[in-house]
């Protein structure tokens, strides 16, 4: 049960996806990218593991932080742990972040379900090993027959509908596309959505995180006027007091925060502030599965909706372990784009969607993620 070890693997792995100058994904030629993965190891030979981005492991954060937290300490204790982790944050100069935490959390989960042969969702408390799956769709973008026009939308939005999904969320252009962020396009871009799948398809908007309030409080009324679900992020969301404006001002449902810092302390003070209608966690956004799900329940103390951001394994498992979540964000998709391929790295998806559009959780142990052990040895950057 004790922690012995924790190593990171750097390895390469080949990706269609493309990152713009602001850190959208776009669908490009095939190239190599890096990737990292945690493990946390324990006296008996049991492992867990975690992917995350390599800067968010580097070797000095590892050393400094989370070996001298988890060293020699039970495994079991993840909440002892990850509080000691949180502790460490004020002091580390900004070099612990909450993903840091998140994917240290992870790996803890996974070890304990790989340890028991149980999935994590299991440990929790299952709710439900299915959930319905809203596709998330990628920032627009220049590219002919991609997702350049209002029109590219509503023919990828048919596709999406035709494959199962019930739900579907538009991220709309934002820059660096030479012409965005336009409101006007926005609403044109959801309304020819609306007409291509009917009334009977929930649709979804995460807009330019920059708007204005008069420019965020136009595009929402054009959403109410189209039936949409809920509007996300069309302000800058270290201004809660925006969004209070904004929830007052409008009908349609306002979700968040999703990029705001303060783990589910701050999620607290958004529900305490009336400042969105359904509240907004992710486990890579507030610092693991742990605060997660206290994100989830202090939701639903308050009976709000709690919907998780982005896809996963990771979330897929706070979803499964929750009733007041309805989605799984499962994305992101393009035209040019196929989600089911998977990665190089893993064996098998960690969220396979049958026609119905539901996801369905796999019953392997721990975080569940068919980890293809070989590639990664055979990729490891030095």
């Amino acid at each position: 049960m004790i922690i012995t070890d924790v190593q990171v693997r750097v390895f390469n792995h080949k990706t269609r996806r493309h990152s713009d100058s602001a850190g959208h994904a776009h669908p490009g030629p095939e190239h190599t990218v890096q990737q990292a993965m945690l493990t946390i190891r324990t006296e008996d030979g049991h492992e867990g593991h975690s992917f995350t981005a390599p800067e968010v492991a580097r070797p000095h954060v590892i050393e400094k932080f989370v070996k001298k937290v988890l060293i020699g300490q039970d495994h079991r204790d993840r909440e002892r742990l990850w509080q000691d982790l949180a502790h460490w944050q004020r002091g580390s100069a900004a070099q612990l972040t909450d993903r840091t935490l998140a994917v240290v959390d992870c790996a803890l989960w996974d070890l304990a379900g790989r340890t028991l042969n149980q999935p994590v969702y299991k440990l929790i408390g299952g709710y439900r090993d299915k959930v319905l799956a809203y596709g998330s769709i990628m920032c627009g973008d220049e590219i002919e027959g991609g997702l350049a026009t209002p029109e590219d939308y509503g023919r990828f939005a048919e596709k999406l509908v035709a494959r199962g999904y019930k739900g579907i969320k538009l991220h709309t252009w934002m820059p660096p596309v030479s012409w965005a962020p336009d409101v006007r396009m926005d609403i044109k871009a959801c309304a020819a959505v609306r007409e291509a799948v009917g009334p009977n398809i929930s649709l979804m908007l995460d807009a330019f995180h920059w708007y204005t309030r008069t420019e965020a409080l136009e595009l929402g009324r054009g959403l109410e006027k189209l039936g949409f679900d809920w509007i996300e992020e069309p302000m800058d969301e270290q201004s809660m007091s925006s969004y209070k404006w904004l929830s007052d001002q409008l009908d349609i449902p306002v979700v968040g925060p999703e990029s705001a810092a303060g783990k589910h302390w701050h999620r607290a003070e958004w529900l305490k502030s009336e400042a969105c209608d359904i509240l907004r966690t992710g486990v890579n956004d507030v610092g693991g599965i742990t605060p997660a799900l206290k994100t989830m329940h202090l939701a639903e103390s308050f009976g709000v909706q709690c919907e998780v951001h982005g896809n996963t394994a990771m979330n897929l498992h706070v979803v499964a372990a929750t009733k007041n979540c309805r989605w799984y964000e499962r994305g992101l998709l393009h035209p040019f784009l196929e989600y089911d391929d998977g990665f190089d790295y893993l064996n098998s998806l960690s969220d396979p969607m049958d026609s119905d559009g539901y996801v369905h959780v796999p019953d392997r142990p721990g975080l569940g993620e068919d980890i293809n052990f070989d590639h990664i040895e055979n990729n490891r950057v030095a």
